[in-house]
């Protein structure tokens, strides 16, 4: 079933046991879609014009960051692919890394969608999770990724690029924006945010230049100044007309359907949850349990992401679960929650199977070195969250 009819089947199922009253039922799962669109809408929409200029430009490729996963695996691959044909390496040990990097970052840096809801829906500041973020998402990376199938050896078995996909060749580097543009574009709004986080802790607020960050650096301002920053460095410098940027992003925007239903009924869930009185009951029950909150946290997510096979709805599963027992930093706890969305990337997930039809493998050897690697990331970025909550 989709996740959309999923979410909102599971928040009616939830009114009636519960014994809810029906327009009590109703308004609850439309304050929740509400609340947490209403921040969220703009953000990704803005967010995916910024993606959608990457990828026609040629940014993605050239830095490696995008929007989506999906989109990600699919820009970025025939770079893997060139790669495994000049230095005949195995596809496996460049293809696994690099899906297992862009799900680290998918899970917990806005604001990629999944990353940026858990943020909005514990109250954490959007630049302070995207520091610790990018730190943790590194560490979980670099170990899950090539470390670990540097420690396999020989033992990863040799893939060249599948007959299917041989026409599939990188751009031409000649072609793609220069490194400076591309990651002046997509830094932008990251450090708008960080600016308004460092006013935040060290600015008196009543000054003009704390409202001027304060301002500038939410996320609804941030992107927008990026989108349009996109537009001109990505766009219209690379030759392209203001005809061609409306169609691209209605483009992107039809793209985005998906995934606004899918956070909009998650909102419907949460809402339904809290209204309900399930949330503080399931707080009760889960504060009683011998087990660290960060732990559980990653628990959750875990188990969720190999159940549903979606990280998005894991994570806003996760979310709903948690939030009432938050005892740590909110920047702490979305941490936790993403760490646990990285791990389990199993054939219940949609990128399980395009890493097994792009790398030509078979369904053991992609459960045994890409889900394994999946694990092992998350399991870092467990620790890393860990070794980060008795920093700050």
């Amino acid at each position: 079933m989709h996740p959309f009819l999923a979410l909102l089947l599971a928040s009616f199922y939830v009114c009636t046991l519960m014994g809810m009253n029906p327009v009590n039922m109703v308004n609850a799962m439309e304050a929740g879609i509400g609340g947490t669109l209403g921040f969220l809408a703009a953000v990704i929409g803005l967010g995916t014009i910024l993606g959608k200029m990457m990828e026609v430009s040629g940014a993605a490729e050239r830095i490696g960051i995008t929007l989506f996963v999906e989109v990600g695996v699919v820009l970025l691959i025939p770079l893997a692919f060139s790669i495994a044909r000049k230095t005949r390496t195995s596809l496996l040990t460049l293809a696994i890394p690099l899906c297992t990097a862009l799900m680290a970052v998918h899970c917990i840096v806005p604001p990629h969608p999944a990353a940026l809801y858990v943020t909005n829906q514990l109250g954490a500041d959007v630049g302070s999770v995207i520091v610790y973020g990018l730190a943790v998402g590194l560490f979980a990376s670099l170990i899950g990724g090539p470390l670990f199938l540097k420690l396999l050896g020989k033992r990863v078995p040799f893939k060249e690029v599948p007959a299917a996909f041989a026409d599939i060749k990188a751009r031409d580097e000649a072609t793609l924006p220069t490194l400076g543009a591309s990651l002046f574009t997509v830094l932008l709004p990251i450090l708008l945010m960080l600016a308004k986080t460092v006013a935040e802790l060290n600015m008196e607020h009543a000054s003009h230049l704390y409202t001027v960050l304060e301002f500038i650096g939410n996320p609804i301002t941030a992107m927008f100044i990026a989108a349009f920053t996109a537009y001109y460095v990505l766009g219209i410098r690379q030759q392209m007309k203001m005809e061609g940027l409306l169609n691209k992003t209605e483009e992107c925007f039809s793209s985005i359907a998906n995934i606004l239903l899918i956070i909009g009924a998650g909102g419907a869930f949460n809402g339904v949850l809290k209204a309900s009185g399930l949330g503080d009951s399931l707080a009760t029950i889960l504060s009683q349990l011998d087990m660290h909150p960060i732990l559980l946290a990653w628990l959750v997510a875990i188990v969720l992401h190999a159940a549903v096979g979606s990280a998005t709805v894991a994570m806003m599963g996760a979310t709903a679960i948690v939030s009432p027992i938050m005892v740590h930093y909110p920047e702490i706890m979305t941490l936790a929650i993403g760490s646990g969305a990285i791990g389990c990337t199993t054939v219940t997930d949609s990128l399980f199977w395009l890493v097994k039809q792009y790398c030509g493998a078979t369904l053991n050897e992609t459960l045994k070195y890409y889900t394994t690697a999946t694990l092992v990331a998350s399991l870092m970025a467990l620790a890393g969250t860990f070794l980060l909550s008795c920093i700050v």
